[in-house]
């Protein structure tokens, strides 16, 4: 279903805010990973925002996505003094994983390696 252009602006606005709370707040809960924020979808009510996030320099991703989940009361506090005043109702976060890069940098090597191939 297509979101609404109140869902996209809402949307922006969390990711924008969310990826400056987590520059401030991610290295006292994850030290070393380095975590963006890449899209975020919100409900028909704006009152779930999902956020999706890319995890670098980290072994395991899922490790870093329990600690975000773990800290979520922190996190979504340090948004919440961001942006309180441009929103009504303050959404629900949840943290999800997004692994497009990762597929990306797969479907580059299967190319690389066929290259490699018929070139021999």
């Amino acid at each position: 279903m297509k979101e609404s252009k109140r869902q996209l602006q809402v949307g922006e606005l969390i990711k924008r805010n969310f990826g400056t709370v987590l520059q401030s707040e991610g290295p006292f809960i994850f030290s070393g990973a380095f975590v963006t924020v890449t899209e975020v979808r919100m409900s028909s009510d704006l009152g779930i925002a999902k956020i999706y996030v890319s995890v670098f320099n980290a072994e395991d991703k899922q490790e870093v996505l329990l600690l975000m989940r773990e800290h979520k009361y922190r996190l979504q506090q340090a948004l919440v003094t961001r942006i309180r005043r441009h929103v009504r109702r303050i959404p629900d976060v949840q943290f999800y994983i997004d692994d497009t890069l990762d597929e990306m940098e797969k479907i580059n090597n299967m190319f690389d390696r066929l290259n490699d191939q018929s070139d021999a």
